[in-house]
């Protein structure tokens, strides 16, 4: 097989990957995918029947916000109001980074905090980005674990419980990441300094 018919055909195994996805997120589901950094639950971000899914398959407390992924810089203003320094300190951001920004809008009031943020990352993946971008909206990502226990790195790390619980998992190979941590968290200030926080 030549190198172009090989590519053509993993072209079409991420493509037929991602529409399946999409098609569990558009139905209100809750996928278990690879994200940058570590396993993670996620669905339809602007769908509150989903998220009330995910707070109850992780036994979470609704005072525990989730974190959001999008795919690009375009996506993130749709949602949060950022000027251009902004825009170029998340761009430039080589480690898997979670931003909290203020005023969030045009997103589910339960995945706000009380103090009117909301935590973003913009996900460099491959996968994630693919899927964000077919899906057109972004997703939710949270930690593949009952709350409380060890973040599961790999995908053998992960509880049968979690497993069971999911509507579609999209196949490990997908899982590129080298991080295999929680992202690191940061504020940016209103003097556009950065506050890290984890």
């Amino acid at each position: 097989m030549t190198n172009d018919l090989l590519d053509n055909k993993v072209e079409l195994s991420i493509n037929n990957d991602i529409q399946e996805t999409v098609s569990h997120l558009q139905k209100g589901n809750i996928i278990l995918y690879p994200t940058d950094t570590i396993w993670g639950l996620g669905c339809d971000a602007t769908n509150e029947d989903a998220i009330e899914k995910i707070f109850s398959i992780k036994q979470r407390s609704k005072e525990k916000n989730l974190i959001v992924l999008m795919d690009s810089v375009e996506m993130l203003r749709r949602y949060v109001d950022i000027n251009k320094d902004i825009e170029n300190q998340v761009s430039s951001l080589e480690v898997p980074t979670t931003v909290i920004y203020d005023d969030p809008k045009d997103l589910p009031r339960k995945i706000i905090s009380d103090v009117n943020t909301m935590a973003i990352r913009i996900t460099k993946h491959e996968f994630c980005k693919q899927l964000i971008a077919a899906f057109g909206k972004p997703l939710i990502s949270t930690s593949a674990n009952i709350s409380g226990e060890a973040h599961p790195i790999y995908f053998e790390d992960i509880s049968e419980e979690i497993k069971n619980k999911v509507d579609f998992i999209v196949p490990k190979e997908y899982d590129t990441s080298a991080y295999k941590q929680p992202s690191r968290l940061i504020k940016i200030l209103p003097d556009n300094t950065i506050d890290f926080l984890r």
